[in-house]
């Protein structure tokens, strides 16, 4: 035990390391010593028959309700926020929520389909949209038009409002939905050929 520098009245107590008043130290102690113990994981003093209870409602670790790994407690929103395979996240292409253990697989079939670009007469997948607009067409994600064209910031405004939006939300889903679909009818189609041929045999 050590005389605290602040005051010649405290002391601090070695268990717990509070400072205590000098004349109360001795009975603190033994109630200290015999009642708390310090959590090895946070460091904070316990009772030592709410150690377990304490352990298990702040530390131990638990299953995400969404993918059933076991994290650690105090991980455990980060998981579900920014790791877990199947939290929701948004396809870039067509804003179709999925879980994101589906997501690279499902992009690669979304970013493959073709959308008209009026400006050029052509169809261009959508994985390429934003590049072909920003070489060809001095536009970007954002939709304002470079300078290099030489025309009025009020014609380039009127331009970009001619020009058609994406599509909806419900016409993309439909797309996702009737691509995903057609994928499904062909695989069905393989399997019964395979598994004809196989029987015949």
């Amino acid at each position: 035990m050590e005389i605290s520098s602040e005051s010649a009245m405290t002391t601090k107590c070695s268990h717990c390391e509070r400072d205590i008043p000098a004349s109360n130290l001795d009975l603190h102690y033994v109630h200290c010593s015999r009642n708390l113990e310090r959590c090895t994981i946070c460091g904070d003093m316990i009772p030592r028959r709410h150690a377990e209870e304490h352990y298990f409602n702040n530390h131990a670790p638990v299953a995400c309700s969404q993918c059933t790994e076991t994290v650690k407690r105090d991980e455990l929103t980060l998981h579900k926020g920014e790791q877990c395979p199947r939290r929701i996240v948004t396809c870039e292409y067509c804003e179709f929520p999925l879980p994101a253990v589906d997501l690279f697989e499902h992009q690669e079939v979304c970013g493959n389909r073709t959308e008209y670009c009026d400006l050029c007469s052509k169809y261009i997948r959508l994985r390429e949209l934003n590049d072909h607009e920003i070489q060809f067409h001095g536009t970007g994600s954002s939709g304002v038009a470079e300078s290099s064209s030489g025309e009025s910031t009020s014609e380039r405004i009127q331009d970009d409002r001619r020009r058609p939006m994406r599509g909806s939300p419900h016409k993309r889903l439909f797309w996702t939905i009737a691509i995903t679909g057609f994928a499904i009818l062909i695989g069905s189609f393989f399997m019964q050929k395979k598994t004809d041929t196989l029987q015949r045999q």
